[in-house]
């Protein structure tokens, strides 16, 4: 038996559960199939929980627009639905001349993408701020924050569930197919069914793509290939030594081994870059031994064994470790030619931060009015 569904949701991840959000209080019926036992257990519970300003992306470009305007609403959020945070700020650090010049480029991007407080600072001031802290110049952004990811998940979940949605862990999709009647997703996992979906968003981050491709018409020209960017963190043992983040300039596939705070001011370290095959969260204690050469720029005062393995993550990149890194693709039926199907591919960092802010765009794309907030 088919059973009809206004929306379902695929991937019950941070922007999955957001998306969920939006399609629910728009007034849909809407399912979020996961095919784990529980919600953000992949990408989403694995990376800074950094609210980022939108200082980094290209102009113009989806990352940028969307972080610019996700990290207001986000915050906005936080203050309404009790989600903890804090908008502690961040210092970009130069540590050579040659870097100096890379923090003057950012600075001006970030003033193109409308982010504004942000300030250059001489190494004196830099270490007034932070009296650890070892640099040649460093950039001062403010509206930087850190953020409880799993209660702003838990939030978002809930205020789906209130407005109607329900969540299906361990429900993993076999495939679909696109008709003029809606999509027809078969669903597997302990309780198989058919559903008949007249909206459909694909938010399943690392399987993004193998989710597009198991539905039946997507033209293939239209998913993009999947690459894996490992990233694993150390923690630092001991007190923090900084009251903000602090980041070096970025490098091929991310932002550097930056330091970073949880809300118990906790430090730790990461990610660095590694592209894989695939998906592996084991942290190698040896990478370890760069990350101490790399955090030692800017804080040489680091001591002997004063990390440990952590945790690693995956990013879900759509373009090659070659290549430049690739925008946001928010792919809707204009794209793909498939009514009521959006594709959310290489929802990487920013995503976290534009959460919100991609929900909004999902429900412009299938003609859907937001709902009030």
């Amino acid at each position: 038996m088919v059973e009809r569904i206004d929306a379902v949701v695929i991937g019950a991840g941070v922007i999955g559960l957001a998306c969920a959000r939006a399609l629910s209080r728009a007034g849909l019926e809407t399912i979020i199939l996961e095919r784990h036992a529980a919600f953000g257990s992949e990408t989403s519970s694995r990376h800074s929980e950094v609210l980022h300003s939108g200082i980094y992306y290209a102009p113009g470009s989806l990352k940028a627009n969307l972080c610019f305007s996700g990290s207001r609403q986000l915050y906005r959020y936080c203050e309404q639905y009790g989600v903890s945070y804090r908008r502690c700020g961040k210092l970009v650090v130069a540590t050579s001349p040659a870097q100096q010049t890379m923090l003057d480029l950012i600075r001006d991007n970030a003033q193109a993408n409308g982010v504004a407080a942000i300030e250059m600072l001489t190494a004196l001031q830099a270490r007034r701020l932070e009296p650890e802290l070892k640099c040649s110049a460093a950039l001062l952004c403010p509206a930087t924050g850190i953020i409880d990811s799993h209660g702003l998940m838990l939030s978002l979940l809930g205020d789906a569930e209130r407005h109607g949605a329900a969540l299906a862990p361990q429900t993993p999709l076999i495939g679909g197919v696109a008709s003029d009647h809606g999509i027809r997703l078969q669903t597997g996992g302990s309780e198989p069914a058919e559903l008949l979906a007249s909206y459909v968003v694909n938010a399943a981050g690392l399987s993004a793509p193998a989710v597009a491709a198991a539905i039946e018409g997507m033209p293939p020209q239209c998913v993009p290939t999947a690459y894996l960017a490992k990233g694993s963190y150390f923690a630092l043992t001991g007190k923090a030594p900084f009251s903000r983040l602090v980041y070096p300039v970025p490098e091929p596939g991310g932002l550097g081994v930056h330091l970073t705070l949880d809300l118990a001011g906790q430090a730790r370290f990461g990610p660095d870059v590694e592209w894989i095959e695939r998906i592996d969260y084991a942290v190698d204690p040896q990478r370890g031994r760069r990350f101490y050469a790399e955090i030692r720029k800017y804080w040489p005062g680091l001591a002997e064994g004063a990390l440990q393995p952590a945790y690693a993550g995956v990013r879900p990149k759509i373009s090659a470790p070659d290549a430049p890194a690739a925008d946001f693709v928010i792919q809707g039926p204009a794209a793909h030619g498939l009514p009521g199907l959006v594709n959310l591919f290489g929802i990487e960092s920013p995503g976290l931060t534009s959460c919100l802010a991609i929900a909004d765009r999902v429900n412009d794309l299938l003609g859907l009015a937001h709902g009030v907030s």
